[in-house]
């Protein structure tokens, strides 16, 4: 979910009102395509003078007369190109058909900076656009190569550099898996503040320049608050690429700009104090009775990481970790990350409110699912598991929330199910919604954003494809002047930074509202 950070005091207003005319189609053909003349001199180039970067493709050119080991290879090489320019977009059935003939045509994995600057230099020699790639566990088509050129796969970059001592301030590479990263952590007796649902399987260098939350978002924020990120190492895309050191404030252009103004090899970060986690899971008989304990807990002095609310429908069709029981029809469910401390109050304060503590464990010692994978974009996934014809929306919901998610229950009915988030933003506990919607048309999508904006909901729109638009739809003209300094040929992930092609001069002839 981006980051509802405020806007800058030079800002535009964010209100409805100044929302741009979005225009996917126009992004798309600003991206342009890549020549397969340009990627094959790429690739024979590196393989002539970098034998040790292993490439995947470019295909043969479909002119040639191939047999049926050549056409199998072919097949297969087209099907690994595909896989490695993916991500989770399909929730959005707006994004599909936008993204779904988008691939690389070249593929590199590297497991190092001077690899990294090799491929850059490459990229800038035979004008090759440069798409990066994690773990791909985005939901926005952050990594999917609009233009072609070649995704590059940093998970190669996975050391833990330096942790200090004395202020628990870390330095690892992009490539680092969060889990991994943080059992790592774990012996110095520190941990990540954040981490989307997909923990176990993101990596930090995507996170930082495709997420913006998740787990500790109660607590922390988000990622662009300032505080959390604390430098960058990256590579720039220039003929002679530079490594450079950020500090906080250079790097923050850098932060959720899916990888359109820089190379992230590097990243600094503040850790918080390890925590023993419990995970809890309450039941209640009414929605109403759990809409005021997610308002009122945060408000509290007990300590919690996480807080989410199903409504049962959601629910009721949800997976639970081992030993959880099913709920009982009509049950609405809370789940929890408290502190251990909590514990003596917590059930006995519930109780007070309508709630039941129906299961509990120590977080990472119950059995099969964790706790943290039933909330954020774990739960649209596992709701779109068995259930066709449905997508989601991601908003930070006026205060008070009641009447909003009431306005918007008698007005959508059964098409849209109530899945709600505690966080913090700028220091006050508010909660963010990402409901399950049924999908009919996009003319749908757009009456209940519409709708959602005029209750003074902020939306942040995953049907979208660029950096801005996604969300307070205004440009940041700080991400377009370190495009401009760090990539001045625009090559990094082309059409995605929707900003850059508002100057003349880099429109190519698109047509973009600003």
């Amino acid at each position: 979910m981006p980051s509802p950070e405020s806007p800058k005091p030079n800002a535009p207003d964010p209100s409805p009102s100044a929302h741009s005319t979005y225009d996917a189609a126009a992004l798309v053909a600003a991206a342009g395509h890549c020549s397969a003349a340009s990627v094959r001199a790429l690739a024979e180039d590196l393989t002539r003078h970098h034998p040790d970067l292993p490439l995947v493709g470019p295909l043969p050119p479909a002119s040639g007369d191939h047999g049926p080991q050549q056409a199998d290879q072919a097949a297969a090489m087209a099907r690994e190109l595909r896989r490695r320019s993916s991500d989770y977009h399909d929730y959005s059935p707006v994004l599909v058909p936008l993204l779904q003939n988008h691939s690389a045509q070249l593929a590199i994995s590297a497991n190092s900076t001077d690899q990294v600057m090799a491929v850059a230099a490459g990229c800038v020699r035979h004008g090759v656009p440069l798409t990066l790639r994690g773990a791909g566990t985005g939901n926005y088509g952050q990594c999917v190569p609009l233009a072609g050129g070649v995704v590059l796969d940093l998970s190669g970059l996975n050391r833990l550099r330096r942790v200090d001592p004395h202020s628990g301030v870390i330095t690892a590479e992009a490539g680092c898996l969060l889990a991994p990263l943080d059992q790592q952590l774990a012996g110095h007796g520190r941990a990540l503040r954040l981490a989307p649902s997909t923990y176990r399987t993101s990596s930090l260098g995507g996170f930082i320049a495709g997420g913006s939350g998740g787990v500790g978002s109660l607590r922390w924020g988000f990622l662009r608050d300032p505080g959390h990120l604390l430098g960058l190492e990256i590579v720039t895309l220039e003929p002679e690429p530079r490594l450079l050191q950020l500090d906080a404030e250079a790097s923050r252009p850098l932060n959720h700009a899916y990888g359109t103004n820089g190379i992230l090899t590097a990243l600094t970060l503040a850790t918080t104090e390890a925590v023993a986690w419990q995970e809890l899971v309450v039941g209640f008989a009414h929605w109403q009775d759990a809409l005021a304990v997610a308002q009122e807990l945060p408000t509290t002095a007990l300590l919690l990481n996480a807080l989410c609310l199903l409504e049962a429908p959601i629910a009721e069709r949800s997976p639970w970790p081992q030993g959880c029981p099913s709920p009982q029809a009509g049950e609405h469910r809370l789940l929890l990350l408290a502190a251990p401390d909590s514990l003596d109050l917590l059930p006995h304060w519930l109780a007070q409110r309508g709630g039941s503590v129906c299961w509990q464990a120590p977080q990472g010692q119950s059995r099969g699912l964790p706790l943290r994978e039933l909330t954020w974009n774990h739960t649209t996934l596992h709701w779109r598991a068995h259930t066709s014809g449905w997508t989601y929306l991601q908003m930070l919901l006026p205060q008070p929330e009641g009447p909003a998610l009431e306005a918007l229950r008698n007005s959508w009915g059964g098409d849209l199910l109530w899945h709600l988030e505690a966080v913090r933003q700028s220091g006050a506990a508010r909660l963010a919604g990402l409901p399950l919607l049924r999908w009919h048309d996009n003319e749908r999508l757009q009456d209940l954003i519409a709708q959602c904006r005029s209750l003074g909901a902020l939306i942040f729109n995953p049907h979208v494809i660029s950096v801005e638009d996604g969300g307070l739809g205004v440009v940041d003209a700080d991400q377009v002047a370190a495009k401009a300094l760090y990539d001045p040929a625009g090559l990094l992930n082309p059409g995605k930074l929707r900003g850059w092609y508002l100057d003349p001069a880099r429109s190519q002839g698109a047509s973009l509202s600003s």
